[in-house]
């Protein structure tokens, strides 16, 4: 088992990464909306299709980069990893909802789907010992 400051040190650094890889996909989907809703998938019609194109793509994205570099730098404060990481796992948790009308993501979304299960768990994993979850 690691020593609680390798923990720290590991789960802070997971949530930089977190923080840097959710800012630059937010930041893609803002400058080329069309080619990243394309590559999900998608496509976006009208005022309200863009709207929750980018309330999801920008503003949940750009969310979770907020609250995973306030994470990294409170450390002190495990609730906001852990909110991080539940962030993170309820993308996968959505999609696998989903997989029981329409089936599992294909190609780069599985993918997808696959890191943010990682990463969230790895979150949870590596939260100071003693600590219930959500405190």
């Amino acid at each position: 088992m690691k020593s609680p400051a390798t923990r720290y040190r590991l789960r802070s650094q997971l949530l930089q990464a977190t923080a840097t890889v959710s800012s630059l996909a937010a930041l893609s989907a803002l400058l080329d909306p069309d080619r990243i809703a394309e590559r999900f998938g998608l496509f976006l019609v009208g005022v309200n299709g863009y709207s929750q194109f980018y309330a999801i793509y920008v503003g949940v994205r750009l969310a979770t980069a907020v609250l995973a570099l306030l994470a990294a730098r409170r450390g002190d404060q495990p609730i906001l990893g852990d909110l991080t990481a539940l962030f993170i796992l309820a993308q996968p948790l959505g999609r696998f909802a989903a997989a029981f009308a329409i089936g599992l993501p294909q190609g780069v979304l599985l993918a997808i789907c696959g890191i943010e299960l990682l990463v969230g768990l790895a979150l949870l994993a590596l939260r100071p010992p003693g600590r219930p979850l959500l405190q």
